[in-house]
């Protein structure tokens, strides 16, 4: 039975289809498992016409076997299976082609465009003077406080790491980094003439 199934043509093979899959409306899972089976190589032919590569029709038909699956319910028992089927086929292929559209648009394939030749100064132009403005406020900060936020904050380790490679223990850290910043925030909110 399976076999003659798996025929895309004839007016048998859709009343078949049909019989399956409203039994798989009804909970029958062999049926939808056989449904699913039988339908896949005149999905696959419908991805074919709309398709250009192999690896996009093997996508088209999964995509359209998901829909299946999860519009099944709509399937009115008694109306052809066969336009029902090449409707979600054509209308997922469509999706596909406009998905590669969006994606190639976005792409860039030129080679040079993963070059950088950025000088390691050039975003900051200001980065000498910060640093300068930068050491007066840390040095008002404690040296448990600023080798806290070092390194945390500058240097990105973990409070694990930073607590090894401290000897402070992870909620030292905490407590040293909330008051450095709580410091750092104060002097920077302050009049620049004080």
């Amino acid at each position: 039975m399976e076999e003659h199934l798996t025929k895309a043509g004839g007016h048998d093979t859709q009343e078949r289809w049909g019989k399956l899959l409203v039994a798989a409306q009804a909970g029958d899972a062999a049926a939808y498992g056989l449904f699913l089976r039988s339908i896949t190589p005149f999905v696959r032919a419908m991805a074919r016409r709309r398709s250009w590569s192999e690896d996009a029709i093997e996508d088209v038909v999964q995509d359209v076997l998901l829909t299946v699956h999860r519009v099944r319910h709509t399937y009115e028992p008694g109306r052809p299976v066969k336009p029902w089927l090449a409707a979600i086929a054509a209308r997922r292929s469509i999706d596909a082609l406009r998905k590669r559209g969006r994606v190639t648009r976005q792409e860039i394939h030129h080679p040079g465009a993963y070059e950088t030749f950025a000088d390691p100064d050039a975003n900051n132009p200001g980065a000498a003077a910060s640093a300068a403005a930068l050491e007066p406020m840390l040095a008002m900060l404690t040296p448990a406080q600023k080798e806290a936020l070092e390194l945390v904050k500058l240097r990105e380790m973990s409070l694990v790491e930073a607590s090894a490679a401290s000897g402070q223990s992870i909620a030292s850290l905490k407590v040293n980094i909330h008051r450095a910043m709580k410091k750092l925030r104060l002097r920077v909110g302050k009049d620049p003439a004080e």
